[in-house]
């Protein structure tokens, strides 16, 4: 049977001495592996447009265990504004990487991820947002769509109104001082804040934020990225965090 969908390729790897096996996030059949014969070879016509960051139409063929990639039609091609700047690009691969971690059934629908990840990726190539803010406000947002959303208002524990001081990512986010854990981070107020921002999509309170504030916000989605996805990601130590 054949189906159409699109997708955003999340990474790739060599099968064969002219195959690739192609792991893609879909619109409505979730992550996907799938086969692309052929697209290795200098006469490929469509070879370039299954690399990873782009936005695809794809036609495809279901197989056994992998699917096959019959078509491929270029709808965004994100590789080519992210491929010449080195923080968009380390930034955007966690994107992916992260996107692939959070939909853990294969062939199950995700459509909110996968539109947080287009969404995500288009401001990342867009340039009007810093790279890193991009990132962590995708991570924010992807974590809360997969069940893991942080409390930033509230104490994660037992729901009193904040502000509150102490964040930790085993418990969800903030803490007041009656729930707090040995351990937890004592960020400063207006980081909190920026995490707020972040989560809720307030880029006018986050692009008034002091550096050193975004960076410890990112120092803590990190944290809580890790915590959640239970392991580190390999692409997280390149992110480049200058602002």
């Amino acid at each position: 049977m054949l189906y159409r969908d699109e997708a955003v390729v999340l990474r790739t790897h060599k099968l064969g001495e002219a195959d690739r096996i192609v792991t893609l996030l879909t619109r409505q059949h979730g992550l996907v592996r799938a086969v692309a014969r052929g697209v290795r070879r200098t006469s490929s016509r469509w070879g370039s447009r299954l690399e990873p960051f782009t936005h695809v139409d794809l036609q495809l063929a279901e197989g056994r265990s992998l699917d096959v990639v019959t078509q491929a039609e270029t709808l965004t091609p994100f590789s080519a504004h992210l491929g010449a700047d080195y923080e968009r690009y380390t930034a955007g691969t966690v994107m992916l990487e992260t996107a692939e971690r959070l939909v853990v059934e294969e062939r199950e629908p995700a459509v909110q991820q996968f539109l947080l990840l287009v969404g995500g990726l288009r401001a990342m190539a867009g340039g009007h947002r810093g790279p890193t803010q991009v990132l962590d406000s995708y991570l924010l947002r992807s974590l809360a769509v997969a069940g893991y959303a942080a409390s930033f208002d509230a104490c994660a524990r037992c729901g009193l109104e904040g502000p509150h001081r102490w964040f930790n990512p085993a418990s969800g986010g903030m803490l007041c001082s009656t729930c707090r854990l040995p351990g937890s981070a004592s960020p400063a107020p207006q980081t909190v804040t920026v995490l707020g921002a972040l989560l809720a999509g307030d880029w006018e309170c986050v692009e008034a934020a002091d550096p050193r504030h975004l960076r410890e916000a990112g120092t803590l989605v990190a944290a809580y990225l890790a915590w959640h996805v239970e392991r580190s990601l390999r692409s997280l130590p390149y992110v480049e965090r200058s602002s």
